[in-house]
């Protein structure tokens, strides 16, 4: 039997193990703090365990589905109304995206790839992690969704005579995936061309049937709520709406925004919240390093394999490139630096070339250093990213400990029906298991983002109401401002602006 070190699938399941491990302690941590997206699965859950509602959709938008919700609803209903129970889920999903990864790269690479494959998706910065472990819809179950996907393709590209239930598979995953999120498209259209160059025979066969099937049930709830509503609020009208609109910034700062910052912060290498100008070099290697897998599949002997590595670098490519297009990524980088998720599926065709080039023995030393430098810097990147992370966790303890004082201050005077700015609101309603409810106000007193209507309804019908805002934030300020006579509290990093003798709700 071979040493430990000469067995990759081993050394892959101790590298996997060691990111689990790691997601396992951040989730007892409290870290990434949980935010009203996450409280806002959190109260789907509440409502599909109870029955009361059975979402199709993310509260307040006609689009990503709330797969995360049903899968967190049996969780919320017994432990209760916590982040513990919408993060359970998450962890489960990235422990089963890591094997899957293995699984893929081997078969499509080698075996020692996907180790180093699972080894660098077993690193987290902050970046990726909350991808990961925040349920705030469309995220953590993407990735191994989409892996799974791949690899039933790569199975019936090889199959004389694929099964029933794996074609049905297949389409089952894709209407899942389609009903889920939009970001997963180039991935997807990436594996349709593949079924078709490879496949093409099994298409106008049962084996087709059994597709299409599992395509229209797995969006099937999508299809419902398409056939229940307007055109306005169908999937295509509101995929149209979200590539049309927004502001304009200029080309640079999209470029700037969605390769330079976008690429490192989007696969792992940057610290929270922050992506230093050393670290920016990464952006044009990383779209280099893919173009040139991209050759290597191509002139590849034409095989399931090598369509599915070109697969990889060019779905890569097109994400890249969409999301540098659009205007998120002039306007809100940092932030929105989700939205490139999908390209941790991608690492192995980058990582390709330079294992070819280190690997290579025949090759020139120059060349061998020149494929060894970038890998190797790489790396050093993804620990750092993941050290800070680990380091920044006490600021999201901290901030975690605040909620709950928050809440029991408005236990305390026994308030019921509270105005808050978003990023507040649905945490109380959730944390509460809506015994408080929460409505949105902007900073001048005027609706927000409710994303669940009914709380502002419900509040605005309250004879009291009490205020809570960030301190020092704008609406702190317009609340001083409107309400002179309220007795003022502290609690944790808020003020309440609590009701005097039953003063009345001024909506």
């Amino acid at each position: 039997m071979p040493p430990v070190w000469r067995r990759p699938a081993l050394v892959a399941f101790v590298l996997g193990l060691l990111g689990v491990g790691f997601r396992v302690w951040l989730t007892a941590r409290d870290a990434p703090l949980t935010n009203s997206d996450e409280a806002t699965i959190g109260l789907a859950a509440l409502h599909i365990w109870r029955g009361e509602d059975f979402p199709v959709y993310f509260y307040g938008q006609h689009y990503m589905g709330t797969i995360e919700a049903y899968l967190a609803a049996p969780f919320v209903g017994l432990l209760g109304p916590t982040t513990l129970a919408l993060r359970l889920p998450t962890l489960a999903l990235f422990a089963l995206f890591l094997p899957l990864m293995y699984a893929l790269v081997r078969r499509v690479y080698s075996p020692w790839l996907a180790t180093a494959t699972v080894g660098l998706l077993a690193l987290g910065s902050d970046r990726i992690v909350k991808n990961q472990l925040i349920a705030g819809g469309g995220y953590p179950e993407t990735s191994p969704m989409l892996v799974a996907l791949l690899l039933g393709v790569l199975a019936v590209s090889r199959s004389e005579k694929p099964r029933p239930w794996l074609t049905g598979g297949i389409g089952l995953l894709a209407g899942l995936i389609v009903w889920n999120h939009l970001l997963p498209l180039p991935y997807l259209a990436a594996a349709a061309v593949l079924l078709l160059v490879f496949a093409r025979r099994h298409l106008a066969t049962r084996a087709g049937w059994t597709l299409a099937g599992g395509l229209l049930l797995g969006a099937f709830p999508l299809i419902w709520h398409d056939l229940h509503n307007t055109f306005s609020k169908s999937f295509l009208a509101v995929f149209w709406h979200l590539q049309t609109t927004g502001t304009d910034p200029s080309a640079s700062e999209r470029l700037y925004g969605g390769g330079l910052i976008g690429v490192p912060l989007g696969t792992g290498l940057c610290a929270p919240s922050h992506c230093a100008g050393w670290q920016l070099w990464w952006g044009p290697a990383y779209a280099a390093l893919l173009v040139i897998a991209a050759v290597l599949a191509y002139r590849s002997p034409r095989t399931p394999e090598s369509g599915m590595r070109l697969a990889l670098a060019v779905a890569a490519l097109i994400t890249v490139v969409s999301y540098a297009r659009n205007s998120s990524a002039g306007d809100s980088p940092i932030e929105s630096a989700r939205y490139l998720s999908c390209l941790l599926i991608s690492t192995p065709a980058w990582l390709e070339p330079l294992w070819r080039g280190i690997a290579a023995i025949a090759r020139p030393n120059w060349q061998r250093l020149a494929a060894g430098v970038p890998l190797a810097a790489g790396v050093a990147m993804a620990l750092y990213a993941t050290v800070t992370l680990a380091v920044h966790v006490p600021v999201y303890a901290d901030a975690a400990a605040n909620q709950p004082k928050v809440i029991a201050a408005l236990a305390a005077h026994d308030q019921t029906r509270v105005y808050a700015d978003y990023w507040t609101c649905n945490w109380i309603s959730y944390q509460t298991g809506e015994e408080r409810i929460c409505a949105v106000v902007g900073d001048d007193l005027t609706e927000g983002l409710n994303r669940y209507h009914p709380f502002w309804d419900e509040v605005g019908a309250a004879r009291v109401v009490t205020y809570l805002a960030p301190i020092g934030s704008p609406l702190d300020t317009t609340l001083a401002a409107a309400f002179p006579d309220r007795p003022v509290e502290t609690a944790a990093n808020y003020h309440l602006y609590l009701p005097a003798g039953g003063l009345p709700n001024r909506r």
